[in-house]
This record gives structure tokens, sequence and C-alpha cells, in this order.
């Protein structure tokens, strides 16, 4: 389980890292290189480093570091996003926790949410699903989490369900990404139903350039997690499978962190590209962080 778990967090970074210099741009399998890229001249992530992560894995490794620090409540996590938006530190964030942000600036004392589906939830769901081997016990305050960017049901349905697949790879389980789609249909319907779909054209052989046009790419809940979930049904077992998840475009950043986290849950930090791990932003940091997560929730496991 410990390999597992470590696996969840790096498999997260270098799924972000692989997708970071793809984000909104088409989808293209010329992309199919083995390591990791820089993004393009006058791209918003061209100052960031080959092997850099983006603001998925930045949200993550706060709210682990408030977590094994014994400080998380929504309250301090929305004062570390709040603190991150005005050193101008977050790198390309969610426009939903630009918005967000702003509006903690501006009054903290009002709800600082905004009614979005995009995807800006998905990491938070990553720490809580670090937390916890029951995601029932942890759904209230994962959700009171996302409430501090996202308000609209869709995006905590999202939350929930990838948590879902995170804790259930973790737990064993023999069908996690079955569990995490019955618990999107459970929390919003259209979601589910999306999602349900795209597990569908994976088993049906569909190309990834069908299930592109049919699912989209994009930053909403209703295309990324459908689009990841086709991606780790359809690809999950090939050895290039990361390289073809961040291939996609569009939201590729959150997919490659959604399928990287998954990777790495399923067969752990050992199954993970030697050479992607080493090149990784922050690697050593990273895993003496997620080392002690791991002597604080997973060994009580």
């Amino acid at each position: 389980m410990e390999n597992e778990y470590r696996g969840a967090l790096l498999g997260a970074a270098i799924g972000d890292a692989l997708g970071m210099p793809n984000e909104t741009m088409p989808a293209s399998r010329c992309r199919l290189t083995k390591g990791y890229a820089k993004a393009a001249r006058n791209h918003p992530n061209s100052a960031l480093s080959a092997g850099s992560y983006t603001d998925d894995t930045q949200i993550t490794l706060m709210l682990c570091e408030l977590f094994v620090s014994g400080n998380y409540s929504a309250k301090n996590y929305a004062a570390g996003l709040k603190r991150l938006h005005l050193d101008n530190s977050l790198r390309f964030p969610d426009g939903t926790i630009i918005s967000a942000c702003r509006h903690m600036v501006k009054d903290a004392d009002k709800p600082s949410g905004c009614n979005s589906t995009t995807t800006g939830c998905i990491p938070v769901a990553l720490a809580f699903a670090l937390t916890s081997d029951d995601i029932v016990e942890v759904r209230e305050k994962l959700i009171e989490a996302c409430s501090v960017t996202h308000t609209n049901p869709a995006a905590h349905a999202a939350a929930v369900s990838f948590a879902t697949l995170i804790r259930s790879a973790l737990n064993g389980d023999d069908k996690p990404l079955y569990e995490a789609q019955k618990n999107a249909f459970l929390e919003d319907e259209n979601l589910g139903l999306k999602t349900g779909d795209a597990i569908s054209l994976a088993d049906e052989g569909a190309s990834l350039e069908t299930a592109i046009s049919i699912l989209g790419n994009d930053v909403s809940v209703y295309q990324t997690l459908p689009l990841a979930y086709y991606l780790i049904e359809r690809f999950g077992e090939e050895d290039n499978f990361l390289n073809i998840a961040t291939s996609v475009g569009g939201n590729s950043d959150t997919i490659g962190f959604i399928c990287g986290a998954w990777l790495g849950a399923t067969y752990g930090a050992s199954g993970l590209d030697d050479d992607l791990l080493l090149a990784l932003e922050n690697r050593e940091s990273m895993t003496t962080l997620i080392d002690r997560m791991w002597r604080r929730f997973g060994q009580k496991e």
C-alpha cells in the first residue's frame, strides 16, 4: 500500500508536467514523445522548464502540507490560495480559481466560490483521497473545500468521483473506474451519464480521435472527467499511457493529473517511468511530503 500511496501523488505530478506544454493546444499524436517538453513560445506556460507542473499539483501539495501539519481547514485552504494568488505564484490557474481569489482579496468575509463547472476541484480531491480510506467519510469536507472556489454541484460531483477513483484503486478494489462512475452518477446524473458513455466508448475500441470529437477536451468537468476515464479504460495498460493521455490538448494538464494519479495508485511509484520521475520538478521534497502523509494517514489504514 505504501508504494501505491506514494505513486498516487507522484503519478499525478508526472501527468500534470507531461500535459503542461500541451494545455490549450489542439490534440496531436505527434506529441507522443517519451520525456518532458517545454511549452511553445508565447504559451501561458512558456516560462516553465520541462518537467514542471502546473497549479493542479501546486494546490495538491499545499493541501497535503496543511493536512500533514494538522492545520487543514477550509478557511486555511482559502488563505493559502489567496497567498499564492497575491504572490502571482499560481501557474496558469483555472479561471474560476482566479475569480474566487479576487473575491477573497476584495472581501474575505463574503463567500468566494463561483457557480462554475471547471475542473479546479480536481486537485482538492486527490489530497482528500490520501487522508482517508472512506470517501463517504470525507465527502462533506471535500465539498466544503471545493466550495471555496466552485459552488456548482457538477464540480463537486467530479471531485467526489475522482476521489473515489483514487481511493478505490488504493484500496485494491476490482473496478475502481466503475466505482468512480457510479459515484459521479449519484452526485450528478448528467456527469454520470457522460462518464458512463466514455467508458463504453473505450470498451467498444473507439479511437482517441473519435473519443475527443464526441467527449471534448475542454476545462469543463463534463468533458475533462469523461475523457480521462475513457483514456484509463482504453489505454491504461499501455506502456506509453501517460504520453497518450497528455497528447489530447485542451485541458491536458488536468487530464494528465487524473490519469497519472490513477496509474500511480494502481501500480505504485515503482511502476512509474524512472526517467520521468527523476526529471520531475521538486521530486525529493514531494517524496518527503508524501512520506509524511503516509505516516500520518496511510499507516492507520
